[in-house]
């Protein structure tokens, strides 16, 4: 079985992090017996606020156009298209062409039975405008129906008419599975992405210290942890609070670390590799993203696999998810950093809590979370796809 792997989140060169979770997918899927090729949607255009940035606009444009990754092949189709804050939901049409020169030049060299789609938008829609005569399955990772869905009416129906003429929609969690089929899906079955199960966990880390891995964005609610951490201050004056990542909310973020009395104990790594980041969450004592809109979260899994306690917000499809599965991560309600407060302080104090809590977050991920079970899962959804099973 081929399988040709399209998708805009994927590591690149410049940022070998972003999309890492499509990668190792595929991946997964490879070594689950398919033979993979990727094509990654690139719009070599810097973001609005780094336009005049020469050295952006030399990393936008320095991507290969063919490479390998972990013995992936890797091709790179080029597009440009308008800003993404008013034509996001159009892109696809914008991609469509050269990616149909490219998938047809593909096809001659790497005949593919089958076109797997990570979102609807753009890359989906990319594909079905550039006519490929494959089965099609998407997969869905929460920016369809979280956000792209809910911006405007026209950005809507490309993601559902992405979603009725798929023959599979793939989706993340159950949550997510319910989202696809309010939007139009078919066809829809979930398939958990995963993590790697390192061989032995750690000792606690000292001093205790609690970490958050993302995108530093609003509605990942940092502010809430920093806030909580201000409320401990007293009760734990020595915890400390490690962020993995960057993004638009840093400066905001270091801003308040400073208001609160709180700059001497937050580290701010910045964007580290995914192996680097791993290693620091797999030190810490407890892993806190009381995120909003979390279709699934692989960091709260990539912790819990190394016996760290996770801890999510309450309502969100990704956090239920993992927590339906079994015992390891704790919820709490969203905004709220007193109640935050409340649950760090309760898996801070109890050392026996947290033994407990992290043995059965690594146990939990071991029955659920693998790579290698994401890998099974998604070779079973294309087996049924080109055996034209429902």
């Amino acid at each position: 079985m081929k399988v040709c792997v399209v998708a805009e989140f994927y590591p690149r060169v410049a940022d070998p992090v972003l999309g890492v979770w499509a990668h190792r997918q595929a991946v997964a899927a490879r070594d689950a017996g398919a033979e993979v090729h990727v094509v990654v949607l690139h719009r070599p255009i810097p973001p609005s606020a780094r336009l005049k940035d020469r050295a952006a606009w030399r990393t936008a444009l320095g991507e290969p156009r063919r490479r390998r990754l972990d013995g992936l092949p890797i091709t790179t189709v080029r597009y440009l298209s308008p800003n993404r804050s008013t034509h996001y939901g159009r892109w696809g049409t914008y991609a469509a062409p050269q990616l149909a020169l490219t998938l047809h030049a593909l096809r001659r060299r790497f005949a593919f039975d089958l076109v797997h789609a990570h979102n609807a938008v753009p890359t989906a829609d990319a594909v079905l405008k550039a006519r490929i005569r494959a089965p099609l399955v998407v997969s869905v990772h929460g920016g369809d129906v979280l956000f792209t869905a809910r911006q405007h009416p026209e950005w809507t129906a490309v993601v559902e008419d992405a979603y009725r003429r798929a023959d599979l929609v793939l989706a993340n969690s159950e949550g997510t599975e319910r989202l696809v089929r309010a939007h139009g899906a078919r066809r829809a079955r979930v398939v958990h992405l995963g993590t790697d199960v390192p061989a032995r966990t750690r000792p606690a880390s000292d001093p205790p210290t609690i970490a958050t891995v993302s995108h530093l964005i609003a509605r990942k609610r940092h502010a809430d942890v920093l806030r909580a951490l201000w409320v401990l201050r007293e009760r734990h004056p020595r915890v400390r609070y490690l962020v993995v990542g960057d993004g638009p909310e840093r400066s905001n973020l270091e801003r308040l670390a400073r208001d609160l009395g709180l700059a001497e104990r937050v580290e701010f790594t910045g964007q580290l590799d995914h192996r680097a980041a791993l290693e620091r969450t797999r030190d810490a004592t407890v892993f806190a993203m009381p995120s909003v809109d979390e279709a699934f979260g692989v960091a709260y899994v990539e912790a819990m696999a190394a016996g760290v306690p996770a801890l999510g917000a309450l309502g969100e499809p990704g956090p239920a998810e993992i927590a339906h599965a079994g015992d390891g991560i704790v919820l709490a309600p969203p905004g709220d950093p007193e109640r935050l407060a409340g649950e760090l302080d309760r898996l801070l104090s109890d050392r026996g809590l947290r033994a407990r809590l992290g043995a059965s977050a690594r146990a939990t991920v071991e029955r659920s979370f693998t790579w290698d079970a994401c890998g099974a899962a998604t070779v079973r959804a294309y087996e049924d796809v080109l055996a034209g099973r429902p």
